[in-house]
């Protein structure tokens, strides 16, 4: 089952804004070609085909066999948002979703991963969510359970960039319309997960989304 294409218009991942990912990767930064750790946000896109409602099988391929969980926080644009100010990025914001951003694993940052973000049905997520007058979202917290057992717990502050400063940074240079989704919160040590596993993440103060992972087992097919 697939959220309708016009919700949402588009999906945009973030990365290197976890503090962690970057101490972990200081080192691989400093060397050629890039000398220095990037001083823009680094997004990747998620197409629409691999948009996917709460309780979808996602397939994954027989090679190699096996997904990373990316549990995201997904920040919603009420309105098309360019150069927005820091102080006033809260006011674009029309709530949240949750979202499991799946991928091959891979350790890439410097090329898109199409190959590996991009496969169909590889975000699933919820409708967009009101959040109670209490949610704060730079510090939401953020749980992976797998067969139900949680495997991975986070707190979003951690983050490099608090979502109002990420929003500002890359309004700087792009718009992001209406029904735009922003993704914060991808973790440094995001969980394996394998064909026949049900994954849920639960957002603290907001909800939970749940879909099943299937092999696929030729072009087309999965079970």
């Amino acid at each position: 089952m697939r959220i309708p294409i016009s919700f949402p218009s588009v999906v945009y991942g973030t990365l290197l804004n976890d503090r962690a990912t970057l101490e972990r990767m200081a080192q691989a930064m400093g060397q050629p070609p890039y000398k220095a750790p990037p001083v823009a946000p680094v997004l990747y896109i998620k197409t629409a085909n691999t948009y996917a409602a709460p309780g979808a099988d996602v397939a994954v391929p027989a090679d190699p066999g096996v997904v990373r969980i990316d549990a995201a926080l997904g920040v919603v644009f009420r309105r098309d948002a360019t150069r927005v100010r820091e102080s006033q990025a809260h006011d674009y914001v029309a709530g949240y979703l949750i979202a499991s951003d799946v991928t091959l694993p891979h350790d890439n940052y410097y090329r898109p991963p199409l190959r590996e973000r991009c496969r169909d049905g590889f975000c699933p997520m919820t409708a967009c969510l009101s959040p109670g007058a209490d949610f704060d979202a730079d510090h939401a917290e953020i749980a992976i359970a797998i067969n139900g057992r949680i495997v991975h717990r986070r707190n979003l502050e951690s983050l490099v960039r608090p979502i109002a400063r990420l929003i500002a940074d890359v309004t700087e240079y792009m718009t992001i319309p209406a029904g735009g989704v922003l993704l914060v919160g991808t973790p440094e040590d995001a969980p394996l997960a394998y064909p026949g596993d049900e994954v849920r993440i639960d957002v603290a103060g907001l909800g939970s989304l749940t879909h099943r992972l299937v092999a696929q087992i030729s072009d087309g097919e999965s079970t």
